[in-house]
């Protein structure tokens, strides 16, 4: 834990967003800002600073969590829980530049505007930075707010490997922060009393409106299935069509058919990355694995979609002789955000619409032990988890004036 400093004068949101936006930036305009690797800690880096130039208390939580406290006044009422609100600034490979440090940078902004305010400290307040968000580097999405929350046990976060086999324990421990200490924190979220996460908006509902800003209502349920697909390798120039065991073909009619029992459930589904054994040209695959990534309104449809694309995949295997298995590797349920909380934002902000996303967060994964809630700031185009995602500088400073209006109003609650 480091001690407040003297409080200098804080950068505005723009000089934030001009000073993170080359971190992590790869060719083509996107970012890789994958967690425990060089780039996220000059995220990191970043944030401590915002911090330490607010005069906040900062602190890295036995999980890799990153706070900065504006403690409350001194004979503020005790019984005052704290009011959270930040995001993540890890990416996935070649995301976007707004998916999680929009939340952040708009966290110190909102903290910045309340001091100018005059707001009293009647309530703690913090900005969170919380470590692997998108599980782009591990395979596991939300591990530092899943291992606070005890959704994730230490053994399955220490076990968690990269595609090079580097274990997440050896990372976390270059990084500074003990594997062996990790696991839940009940502490430290029995200190909070509502968290409140501001993100780029993952879509384009807001887009034809004239609302800069929505408030989430619920995330659906979702979640990511490793499907292995077995057959036998062989000369691709000399073996027979009717002699081949592909699993390729297999894995091929398992993507259509994803597509398919995804449309027709009202879900989506994707098959968004892929490996294959040995790899080569001119060689037929010995193993294929792909990654299902599927998600839908409720919990029946979600396991139904899942069911079908392995129906299918298993049919298609028999005929191919491939053998396919299926593991399940994460899974989120149904997360209805706190309907007092929701509304009462949305009241705050003057009727401001609300809208459910297919998208996991943080926010979704602290709901099961907190009330939390979710700002949306408008994107023109639509695009997440991509280069071309957006939002305007007028709509970003609207998120951070709407946020502040909810954090003041959540401070100001008795």
């Amino acid at each position: 834990m480091t001690a407040p400093a003297a409080p200098h004068t804080p950068p505005s949101f723009q000089e934030m967003w001009r000073d993170l936006l080359p971190l992590g930036r790869h060719r083509g305009g996107g970012y890789r800002r994958h967690a425990w690797t060089a780039a996220d800690a000059d995220c990191r880096a970043w944030f401590r600073a915002q911090a330490e130039t607010r005069g906040l208390r900062y602190e890295v939580d036995r999980n890799g969590n990153q706070w900065a406290w504006q403690d409350a006044d001194p004979g503020a009422a005790a019984e005052r829980t704290a009011v959270v609100t930040g995001s993540h600034l890890d990416s996935v490979p070649d995301g976007g530049a707004f998916d999680g440090p929009l939340g952040v940078v708009s966290a110190f902004a909102a903290l910045d505007e309340l001091r100018r305010r005059g707001v009293p400290r009647t309530r703690p307040l913090a900005v969170v930075n919380f470590g692997d968000e998108e599980g782009a580097r591990f395979g596991t999405a939300c591990v530092g707010s899943r291992l606070a929350t005890g959704a994730l046990t230490p053994q399955a976060a220490r076990a968690l490997r990269d595609a090079d086999g580097v274990r997440w324990a050896d990372a976390v421990a270059r990084a500074g922060v003990d594997p062996e200490g990790v696991g839940p924190d009940p502490e430290r979220l029995a200190r909070i009393g509502c968290f409140v996460e501001l993100h780029v908006e993952q879509g384009r509902a807001l887009a034809d409106t004239p609302h800069p800003v929505g408030v989430a209502s619920a995330i659906w349920p979702h979640g990511r299935w490793r499907f292995d697909f077995l057959g036998e390798a062989n000369h691709a120039g000399t073996t027979r069509l009717d002699d081949r065991r592909d699993p390729m073909l297999t894995y091929a009619t398992t993507v259509l058919a994803a597509r398919k029992k995804a449309r027709q459930a009202g879900a989506l589904a994707t098959f968004g990355k892929v490996d294959v054994s040995p790899g080569g040209v001119n060689a037929i695959a010995g193993r294929v694995s792909g990654w299902l990534d599927a998600r839908a309104p409720d919990e029946e449809t979600l396991a139904d979609v899942v069911a079908a694309v392995e129906e299918a995949a298993q049919a298609r295997g028999r005929r191919d002789g491939v053998d396919v298995t299926v593991l399940r590797e994460s899974h989120t349920p149904l997360v209805d955000f706190d309907h007092a909380l929701r509304d009462r934002l949305s009241a705050l902000l003057g009727g401001a619409p609300q809208l459910p996303t297919g998208a996991g967060h943080d926010a979704g994964v602290l709901s099961a032990v907190l009330p939390t809630a979710m700002l949306y700031v408008r994107n023109p185009t639509g695009v997440s988890h991509a280069p071309a995602e957006h939002a305007t500088e007028d709509d970003c400073v609207a998120g951070v004036r709407a946020l502040a209006d909810v954090l003041e109003g959540l401070v100001s609650q008795a």
